[in-house]
């Protein structure tokens, strides 16, 4: 068995080396093989979660249909039942095989950004923010071939379950990252790039005073700080850094950190791809020779 299908010890957490294996097993094709050997390895030890283990990962076949389970699961409830939502994934799988390479970026994102994430199954079974991500990616699916009822019932049934609101039409790349999730909002004409990290309480929202479009457009490698507010039609530069906290109003270029309400430059951003630092901190900065308003 591979040394990383391992039980996971609160006492001995995931280590950055365990991470990095764990990411190019991730871009392998020994994914889904890993997932199963973790799986296996967690039963052996916790044998009550038989039926969520067996039922999630060991009886499926294969990565992408244990996703459209799993997140089906989550989903469903007794006016529209998991088996319906796992049909809208096969179909949309069928129709777009590529969805399946967003899954894996966005699972490859988790365990190599996220410390809490020990294991591929970690994220995959109890990560809502990597749930919420792959619901919208089914939401979208269904928007954009014209069964919006359905995907706007997604929008609200994440809304409840994993505490994001996230409009259907929204647009996001791969390799994202919604570190735990709860209270994102994300508008209509929103888009974010690939390889973007969200931390919680997040807001991608227009001004209010706008039609058309009117939500922000997040660049490639951008990190989001918890409880930053980026609000109107404006484009946040590829690798950028918004503090959290933040209120931003104005566009912001690439490879800058800006922070504050509202929102200034405060210098560069500290690093090459602040969405795969996930640096939040700001001591390396010196804001009163950087500072000035976007």
């Amino acid at each position: 068995m591979n040394q990383h299908a391992k039980p996971y010890r609160v006492d001995a957490p995931a280590t950055s080396a365990d991470r990095a294996e764990l990411s190019k097993i991730c871009a392998s094709d020994a994914l889904w093989r890993h997932m199963l050997e973790e799986a296996t390895a967690a039963l052996a030890i916790e044998p009550a979660l038989t039926p969520l283990l067996m039922g999630a990962v060991i009886n499926r076949s294969g990565f992408a249909d244990a996703i459209a389970h799993r997140v089906s699961a989550r989903l469903g409830e007794s006016a529209i039942s998991s088996q319906m939502i796992f049909d809208a994934y096969s179909a949309a799988l069928a129709a777009e095989p590529k969805l399946v390479d967003a899954f894996r970026a966005d699972l490859t994102a988790l365990v190599e950004r996220d410390p809490a994430c020990g294991r591929l199954i970690d994220g995959f079974l109890y990560f809502k923010g990597f749930h919420a991500i792959e619901t919208h990616r089914l939401a979208h699916w269904l928007w954009r071939h014209g069964r919006m009822d359905f995907a706007l019932y997604l929008q609200s049934r994440s809304s409840e379950i994993f505490q994001t609101d996230i409009h259907p039409a929204a647009r996001f790349g791969e390799g994202i990252l919604l570190d735990h999730a709860t209270g994102l909002v994300v508008g209509e004409t929103a888009v974010v790039g690939d390889d973007v990290s969200i931390m919680q309480n997040v807001t991608l929202g227009g001004t209010g005073k706008e039609s058309g479009d009117r939500h922000p457009k997040i660049g490639r490698g951008v990190l989001i700080g918890a409880g930053a507010k980026i609000l109107g039609n404006i484009e946040i530069g590829t690798c950028a850094r918004v503090a959290a906290g933040s209120v931003v109003l104005r566009a912001a270029p690439r490879n800058v950190t800006v922070a504050g309400v509202p929102a200034k430059i405060i210098g560069a951003n500290g690093c090459a791809e602040p969405a795969r630092d996930m640096d939040q901190l700001l001591s390396d900065l010196a804001y009163d020779s950087f500072a000035y308003v976007i």
